[in-house]
This record gives C-alpha cells, sequence and structure tokens, in this order.
C-alpha cells in the first residue's frame, strides 16, 4: 500500500503518470472534482474531459464528485483522485468565496482538508492523488489568484505530510521528492 501526491504544473504530465501508478487490471475508483464536461458551454474543456476518459482502463470506476473525503472512505482498493486543484476551485464556487469575507469559507476549508487527510490516511490501499504546483512565479495581483495559490499551497503540504511519497512533474518527467 503506498500514498502518493504527484504535484506539478499545467501540463506537466501530472495525471498520466499518476495513472501509471496504478494497475489497469485492478477496480480503482477514479474520483474527479472536476466541473462536468458540456461541450456546448466549454468546448476546450470537454476536450480535455474526454482525453482524460479516453485513457483511463475499463475496469477503473469514475466517480465525479465534490465530496471527496466521503467517496475515498467509500472506496473498495485503490483510489485516484484528480486533482485538488479543480476541487478547491468548486469548493469555492459552491460556497461563492471569490468575493467572501475568509471568515466566511476558511473554516468550511479546513474541516474539507482535514476530512480528506483523515480518510487518505485511514485507506487500506494505495491512494494517489494530483495536484497543481502554485506559487513558482509572481504573486498575483489578484484577490482570487492570491487565495487559490495562498490555499491551494497549505493543502498541497497536508496532503503531502500524509503521502509516503510526492512526485513533482517537470516536462513529463518525475523527480521523486
Amino acid at each position: 500500500m503506498a500514498h502518493v501526491l504527484v504535484t506539478g504544473g499545467v501540463r506537466s504530465g501530472k495525471s498520466r503518470y499518476a495513472e501509471s501508478l496504478l494497475s489497469v487490471d485492478d477496480p480503482v475508483s477514479y474520483l474527479t472534482p472536476g466541473y462536468p464536461a458540456d461541450p456546448a458551454a466549454d468546448a476546450e474543456w470537454a476536450a480535455r474531459v474526454a482525453a482524460h476518459q479516453l485513457r483511463r482502463p475499463a475496469s477503473w470506476l469514475t466517480v465525479e464528485t465534490l465530496h471527496l473525503a466521503d467517496a475515498v472512505r467509500g472506496a473498495e482498493g485503490p483510489v485516484l483522485i484528480d486533482c485538488l486543484g479543480t476541487w478547491i476551485t468548486r469548493l469555492f464556487d459552491s460556497w461563492h468565496a471569490w468575493d467572501a469575507e475568509e471568515g466566511e469559507w476558511s473554516g468550511l476549508l479546513k474541516t474539507e482538508a482535514s476530512a480528506l487527510v483523515s480518510a487518505i490516511t485511514a485507506h487500506g490501499d494505495d491512494v494517489v492523488v494530483v495536484t497543481n504546483e502554485v506559487g513558482w512565479g509572481v504573486v498575483s495581483e489578484y484577490r482570487s489568484g492570491r487565495m487559490f495559490a495562498d490555499n491551494l499551497g497549505r493543502l498541497n503540504q497536508q496532503v503531502a505530510a500524509a503521502c509516503d511519497q510526492v512526485f513533482l512533474m517537470v516536462a513529463g518527467r518525475p523527480l521523486s521528492l
């Protein structure tokens, strides 16, 4: 059993590498908190989602949910979560947090993060988590950008602490941290 975090920038190969860590023959629960694909609303997003779906083995079960901790606790066998950056964005959207005061949503995020870390730690099989690496450049001039980077960075640290291994993806290459 291994708990692994795979982080990196956009198009760094995170998802593909994370998928390669799990057997194509095992029934993996592929947990995705991403927005549903709607080609009429966003054709580019729908194409990204479709590309991810086409790569998955038929034996893998895709679960689209914002309730990641519950999904991990309810999963039997290996779990792949893809990805925490999308999850935190959707949580903020669902709480209307982008324009709210931090006190209105920060407790909710702490509760969600703690529940997810506990679920990962307690899961008795492989768990592979994909996330975005943030904060490598300038600090955003926009509140929403700072909010995203600050909170995803904290979440990444919490999940990394619960994992046995962390890989940073750079140009399609995994670097073990």
